[in-house]
């Protein structure tokens, strides 16, 4: 209502922003339900990819945000307008800041307790729409002084950043669609598990995301002499540590490979 009163162009960029929020916060609750749905003969790993499947969407939304945001701000430098009702876009930036600011901190925050990339990006998200309403005080601010070209050159800010949002978050999302895990995962990983008395080396990991839950897969050797009995257990001291110390990790499946005689 407000941009439609005022004709504000950093405003109507923010306002974008946050309706991609609408866009994208009830796909994401959906997909974390579907991924706290059980296993099925034809999803045997479950459906907890659907919640990186909703971070793709979200980069698509913010991709859309962004190139409406050029648009109006271009047609604004093109075809001056004059702002009105300052006041009233004053207050919706500064009440705008706060709010998402306040969202923000939740879902990143969150987003890092569970290992959730797509909430962390929703919650990268909602950061920059703080940002971006702080930024739309500098268009009132020029209005004010007679400069109105500052309203659509803010348009054009909140485009760059909400752009730079989206590179970083879908880096993130895409990684993990690709099987690919943070530096130093497998590293902590090995270094955990043959740290374990028993295990005599680590010959092979590997790590996945699954949703915000980590899976891992380990080959380890250990004696030939060990019998089922005894490297149940062993396999079970390592799954253990593991669980310990390294963050986010769901479940490990171990695989107990007899060491090789020396020569």
């Amino acid at each position: 209502m407000i941009v439609w009163l005022s004709g504000s162009v950093a405003l109507l960029a923010d306002t974008l922003h946050n309706l991609g929020h609408l866009a994208t916060t009830v796909p994401l609750i959906i997909a974390f339900r579907l991924g706290r749905r059980a296993p099925s003969r034809r999803y045997s790993y479950g459906f907890r990819r659907a919640e990186d499947l909703v971070g793709l969407l979200i980069g698509a939304v913010i991709a859309l945000s962004a190139g409406l945001i050029i648009w109006e701000s271009v047609r604004a430098l093109t075809a001056q307008r004059d702002m009105t009702h300052l006041g009233w876009v004053l207050t919706a930036a500064v009440v705008g800041a706060v709010g998402n600011e306040i969202v923000a901190r939740y879902r990143i925050q969150a987003g890092r307790r569970i290992g959730s990339a797509a909430l962390i990006a929703e919650g990268q998200h909602a950061r920059t729409d703080a940002l971006t309403s702080l930024a739309v005080i500098l268009g009132v601010l020029g209005a004010w002084v007679g400069l109105p070209w500052v309203d659509p050159i803010i348009g054009l800010v909140i485009a760059a950043v909400v752009v730079a949002v989206l590179v970083g978050s879908m880096r993130t999302v895409l990684r993990r669609l690709m099987d690919g895990v943070e530096a130093g995962t497998l590293d902590l990983i090995e270094s955990t598990a043959a740290a374990v008395p028993g295990v005599i080396s680590v010959e092979q990991v590997r790590a996945r995301w699954s949703g915000h839950h980590l899976e891992a897969e380990l080959t380890l050797a250990v004696q030939a002499s060990l019998n089922i009995e005894a490297g149940h257990r062993l396999a079970l001291a390592v799954e253990g540590s593991l669980r310990g110390h390294v963050p986010h990790l769901h479940q490990a499946t171990i695989l107990l490979s007899p060491a090789q005689a020396g020569p």
